[in-house]
């Protein structure tokens, strides 16, 4: 009929970080949340999250059947994991297999999949481009088993290192982040570093999947592939962004589902 949306056989991830509650220290997470994305990002223990957010995230997920993936960090609470550490390759690759064993342990408990695993803050920063890092993140998540989807900053080297490794990868974009002219993230330290108008994440979002392009910080276009999009839950207003983000991509025609269902 006039006026109605063609549908379209366009799908894309949506994912959100998730259980970086600590001790004493709470983030409620918001079921508003969970009834749109498909996938979560669970924080590990390291920047964030400890044994009861642990198992309260993953219980959850399995109630609101979103996909569980691990967000292994820099060992950085006081830092939430957002600042830049200096760690040899080997580090890197035991402080992956460390937390993703730890959270795999709570999904093997409720009977969940561990879907995939994606790097936390200045640890998914810094692997992105440098090869020694990546590459000892890479033989961390070789010796995993089973292996679980890698997620990564799309067009980055890390990206390709992990695909040439014979890992499945899915390539991710950040609605509410701002881009350089590289394709990397600006600096949380920079002005303008987030988005949190849920209008403006809403329509990147769509460009993004739709058009494979995203305007950086100083209005020059970039390309990227987007397989999944995140949203991240410790933005002010982050229930409202997801909401009005899922609501835009399918109405365009845009379905959304785990990183599993992607070809």
């Amino acid at each position: 009929m006039e006026g109605e949306k063609v549908a379209t056989s366009v799908r894309v991830d949506l994912n959100c970080d998730m259980g970086e509650s600590f001790g004493a220290y709470r983030i409620h997470i918001d079921r508003a949340v969970l009834e749109r994305i498909s996938s979560a990002n669970v924080a590990c223990g390291f920047h964030a999250g400890d044994p009861m957010a642990m198992e309260e995230t993953v219980a959850l997920c399995k109630e609101y059947g979103v996909a569980v993936g691990a967000h292994p960090g820099f060992p950085d609470l006081m830092g939430f994991g957002r600042r830049e550490m200096k760690i040899s390759p080997t580090e890197a690759r035991n402080y992956l297999i460390y937390q993703v064993g730890a959270l795999k342990a709570f999904c093997d408990a409720a009977g969940v999949e561990l879907q995939h695993v994606k790097l936390h803050g200045a640890f998914y920063n810094m692997a992105a481009n440098d090869t020694a890092l990546g590459q000892g993140v890479i033989e961390g998540l070789l010796r995993l088993r089973p292996r679980p989807i890698v997620l990564g900053l799309a067009g980055s080297r890390f990206v390709q290192m992990a695909r040439e490794a014979g890992l499945v990868v899915r390539e991710e974009v950040f609605a509410d982040r701002a881009y350089n002219r590289d394709g990397t993230l600006v600096s949380r330290r920079e002005a303008g570093a987030a988005i949190h108008e849920p209008d403006v994440v809403a329509r990147r979002a769509l460009r993004m999947v739709k058009d494979g392009l995203v305007e950086s910080i100083d209005g020059y276009p970039v390309r990227l592939r987007a397989d999944s999009i995140c949203v991240h839950g410790d933005n002010p207003g982050a229930a409202e962004i997801v909401v009005r983000l899922a609501e835009t991509l399918r109405r365009e025609g845009v379905e959304i589902v785990p990183l599993r269902a992607l070809a």
